[in-house]
């Protein structure tokens, strides 16, 4: 049994779920696991000097319950993608199938145990100031307090990513203002030729 671990990061509003989601639809066999669903309960996430919580580190995640649902799903795709409902149980087995889990979120080249588990990376950029007008008309809960993207989330990326390039190689940048179709044929395109490579080895 074949498998291939997709890494999508890349900053807040970038269009990563979004990218997870039209890849997903097109790669059969394929399922998806985002970081935003291990985020801790908000009364264990600290909070720094100027009063703003820290969402935007590990500290702030689940990260070693992430982990697990990964080792989860690369012990067994298939039998994973069966109990969620996403291939048929009756669905005959082919030794030449490739499984593609896609992991979605904005650390997850942050977090080394998980980024030494992906295959293919890639990391959505935008700029500061479309990132502040995507993230002010989004609804968060709790809500973004006054001035926490200049005080807190714009800086956090920053760190953030330079961590990631220090620490990761092998990522493929891309452009979050080119349309969607455009991003998803670039990566799709990508994925396919390491399938394909992954098809031919006996």
């Amino acid at each position: 049994m074949k498998t291939l671990v997709v890494g999508v990061g890349g900053v807040t509003n970038g269009g990563k779920s979004t990218l997870s989601q039209l890849l997903h639809q097109k790669l059969h066999n394929s399922c998806i696991i985002p970081q935003d669903s291990y985020f801790k309960d908000d009364c264990f996430v600290p909070v720094d000097s100027n009063g703003f919580k820290q969402y935007d580190t590990l500290d702030a995640l689940h990260m070693d319950k992430m982990l697990i649902e990964v080792q989860s799903w690369r012990r067994d795709p298939r039998s994973y993608l069966r109990q969620r409902g996403l291939i048929p149980k009756d669905s005959p087995a082919d030794d030449k199938e490739v499984y593609v889990l896609i992991v979605e979120g904005f650390l997850i080249f942050n977090y080394r145990p998980l980024n030494e588990l992906i295959d293919r990376r890639y990391f959505l950029e935008i700029s500061y100031d479309v990132c502040k007008k995507r993230r002010s008309s989004r609804v968060y809960s709790p809500p973004d307090p006054p001035g926490y993207f200049d005080g807190y989330v714009w800086p956090m990326y920053l760190k953030n990513r330079e961590e990631m390039k220090s620490s990761t190689s092998e990522i493929v940048y891309l452009d979050g203002l080119k349309p969607k179709d455009e991003l998803l044929d670039v990566v799709y395109g990508d994925v396919c030729q390491a399938i394909e490579r992954l098809q031919g080895q006996s």
